[in-house]
């Protein structure tokens, strides 16, 4: 059976637009590849506790005897994380920026991936050129030419994570101007707004058909 592994990252339960833009990636690769299991990670609504990044790290560096019980709890959850990544064929990574750069909860998360020695960066890469797809939003516009050019530190470190630490095959999907509905200085570029939307779900849609036929072909092989 096919499996794929989604992170949620959004602190909003409706309106997200990376969940959103997620769902239709996911809803598409399941409407031709129907029986794929799909394990899920929410840290927007369920975040690692902030000590466990700390105490994975020290407890890391110790023998497994002298550690404390706060240290074999995060060391053994750094396993679990490793474990659902391990498992998956594909990852859907849903992303938003937050104040110009990572969430705190998905940078907590990476940390703690990267205490298990099959995550670091002088790891052998286990997920090596495995799909995985990058669902990033931004409420106002970052890119060449706009005032806040260069503010956005979010996307190219999570490139260095996904694609150069870890080695899978990444694909960004990018939403910006996600603000504009709700920020009255955004107003008049609303229009733009929703078609940069509509693009990012269009190409959701697309990559999540192609996923399928990728994996259809892999199975009859």
């Amino acid at each position: 059976m096919t499996t794929i592994f989604r992170l949620d990252a959004s602190i909003r339960d409706e309106g997200s637009v990376t969940r959103a833009v997620a769902t239709s990636l996911e809803s598409a690769l399941l409407a031709h590849v129907p029986d794929t299991r799909v394990l899920r990670r929410d840290l927007g609504r369920e975040p690692l506790p902030s000590t466990v990044w700390a105490h994975a790290l020290a407890g890391s560096h110790i023998p497994d005897g002298e550690r404390t019980a706060g240290q074999r709890e995060a060391l053994a959850l750094a396993s679990e994380l490793g474990d659902e990544l391990s498992q998956a064929d594909a990852f859907i990574f849903a992303i938003p920026m937050y104040n110009f750069g990572v969430p705190p909860h998905v940078k907590a998360w990476i940390d703690v991936l990267i205490a298990d020695p099959r995550f670091s960066p002088r790891s052998a890469k286990p997920i090596a050129g495995k799909p995985a797809y990058l669902v990033i939003a931004r409420g106002g516009a970052y890119g060449p030419g706009t005032p806040r050019e260069g503010w956005d530190h979010a996307t190219a470190w999570l490139k260095l994570i996904f694609r150069t630490i870890w080695g899978l095959d990444l694909t960004v999907i990018e939403a910006e101007l996600t603000a504009a509905d709700v920020n009255p200085a955004l107003a008049e570029l609303r229009g733009l707004a929703a078609q940069n939307l509509e693009r990012a779900h269009a190409a959701a849609i697309e990559h999540g058909k192609a996923l399928a036929g990728r994996f259809s072909e892999a199975e009859a092989a």
